[in-house]
């Protein structure tokens, strides 16, 4: 198998990652957050960090890097449209990505507090999850764009 195809493959590999441990984590979380019991939610909610910092995190530094050396080995335009776009919508995951995993660790917190003193949780914990929601919504419509751009590649 030639470099291109190894690289392609392993790039393709950790996109899948991406997408997967994404698709995983919100749907635990979902089904967590609807629960009435919070140790459920405690279960997910720590899961879905651990699950972002050994997988999501590693996927999400090697796509860029595993990106410019194909972009590099395949002689495409680095400034095609495609690419720009792909460019600017995986900063747009990345700013959306961040500010999810600082609210993933407090919704954590807020659900180990309640878990270890058998209290309610606070009224941000609702907040804080629709605040998750509505900056996942972006970066998933856009991983799935990304995913359009590289397969169909158009001019």
């Amino acid at each position: 198998m030639s470099l291109y195809l190894t690289v392609k493959t392993l790039h393709i590999l950790s996109a899948a990652i991406l997408f997967g441990t994404g698709t995983g984590i919100a749907f635990f979380m979902f089904r967590s957050f609807s629960g009435e019991v919070p140790e459920s939610g405690l279960y997910a909610a720590r899961n879905t960090v651990l699950a972002d910092y050994l997988f999501t995190l590693p996927a999400a530094i090697f796509q860029p890097l595993s990106g410019i050396w194909l972009i590099y080995l395949s002689g495409y335009n680095w400034h095609a449209k495609w690419l720009v776009i792909s460019y600017l919508l995986y900063l747009l995951i990345g700013l959306c990505w961040l500010p999810v995993v600082w609210i993933q660790i407090q919704l954590k917190r807020q659900l180990m507090t309640a878990c270890m003193t058998d209290s309610p949780l606070p009224a941000s914990h609702r907040k804080l999850f629709h605040w998750w929601i509505a900056l996942g919504i972006p970066a998933f419509i856009s991983i799935l764009v990304i995913f359009f751009l590289m397969v169909l590649k158009p001019a």
